[in-house]
């Protein structure tokens, strides 16, 4: 637990070890409400310059942004705020190109910090918008949604999609700290748990069966609301995550494990035109099946584990099978030859030994993936 600061309360700290670096994930109750006494010595000695340019969106505006502004405020601390449209559409060139306006047009200065204020949208378009602008500012990460708060608020990954696919365009920058509060998930509806939910899964089903099992009897109670699952959820996903980036900050090896049912499901979301049709966490449930039942198909895992994966997200109420959305197995693979993650002609996909056992596969032949997917859309009606 991190010390009394001040008025703080009490939170859990974990340490991305990046060197010089190096950040912290602070995780606990009502730390957007005492964002400025965690924020504040960040900012140092900047003199005038040091202020703070929120970016939020519309629905996160509503709930967070009025107890963020008056945290800063008490704390000394000017802000002025920048509010997105929400939705996976705003993550494109068009809606960078007039967030750097607004940025640049509020007066953002070297010594300015942008404060990336929501779920996964927010943190990628404001993140690279800091990445880029001058050449780089300060970036803080508060995570409001379950997704962002286990994943993409962690880790430095930032960047916009384009018409060939996700995340096309983008940059590894670090955070100064991410601020997890984990009240702020109350005001989430349930599919927006759900889909955080899937990423918290992949924790498990990349190196750890122990919390995959934990998730199996305590999932359901973090969906509907328990918070000490919910706090011991984001800590162990956070951890999970911190000691990958630690390891491989830029994905040259073992980092690639974390995109376990991305490759799929980016596919899936490109597909739907990434609308609100397909949240990315439903989409990665939806991979990850398909990555344990590639696995077992190519003789790598037990077909009992994918259909223990497929049952538990039955249980909790995430969608397993990828029906209703008319894909096809054409479809999916002409967006996969568009993803990062594409060698030599063959596309790299995260596969599994079993839960816990997750690896990395350069070499699997596009003639196993469409007899997956064909026999896979076409016996549960999607395709």
């Amino acid at each position: 637990m991190g010390p009394a600061h001040g008025t703080m309360t009490a939170f859990s700290t974990i340490v991305v070890a990046l060197g010089e670096r190096s950040y912290e994930i602070r995780i606990g109750r009502g730390l957007i409400a005492e964002a400025g006494t965690h924020l504040a010595p960040l900012l140092g000695a900047r003199g005038t310059g040091a202020e703070m340019i929120v970016v939020t969106d519309r629905n996160v505006a509503e709930h967070h942004l009025g107890g963020l502004e008056d945290s800063l405020r008490a704390s000394g601390i000017s802000s002025r705020t920048i509010i997105l449209q929400p939705g996976e559409q705003s993550k494109d060139f068009a809606h960078l190109a007039r967030l750097m306006d607004d940025l640049i047009g509020a007066g953002l200065t070297r010594d300015s910090m942008v404060v990336a204020l929501g779920g996964g949208v927010v943190g990628d378009l404001a993140g690279f918008a800091a990445a880029i602008a001058l050449r780089g500012v300060d970036l803080v990460q508060i995570p409001t949604t379950l997704l962002a708060q286990v994943d993409s608020s962690v880790g430095g990954k930032t960047g916009i999609n384009t018409a060939h696919g996700k995340n096309l365009v983008g940059a590894f920058y670090q955070p100064r700290m991410v601020l997890a509060d984990v009240t702020a998930l109350e005001t989430l509806p349930r599919r927006e748990l759900l889909a955080g939910y899937a990423e918290i899964l992949k924790y498990g089903l990349i190196g750890d069966a122990g919390f995959f099992a934990w998730l199996e009897e305590h999932g359901a109670a973090l969906i509907e609301g328990d918070a000490a699952a919910r706090m011991e959820a984001v800590a162990r996903s956070c951890r999970a995550k911190a000691q990958v980036v630690a390891a491989d900050e830029v994905e040259h090896g073992e980092r690639a494990l974390l995109n376990l049912g991305h490759t799929f499901g980016h596919a899936m979301e490109a597909e739907t035109g990434f609308s609100d049709r397909l949240l990315h966490g439903e989409a990665v449930a939806m991979g990850m099946v398909l990555a344990f039942e590639l696995s077992a198909q190519m003789g790598l895992c037990p077909e009992a584990d994918a259909k223990r994966l497929r049952a538990h997200l039955e249980a909790v109420g995430l969608a397993a099978d990828a029906a209703g959305y008319g894909f096809t197995a054409d479809a999916l693979i002409g967006h996969m030859r568009h993803d990062k993650k594409m060698r030599g002609g063959r596309i790299t996909f995260i596969l599994a030994h079993g839960i816990g056992e997750a690896v990395i596969a350069p070499d699997v032949e596009p003639a196993q993936v469409e007899r997956l997917l064909t026999r896979a859309l076409a016996a549960h009606g999607a395709g």
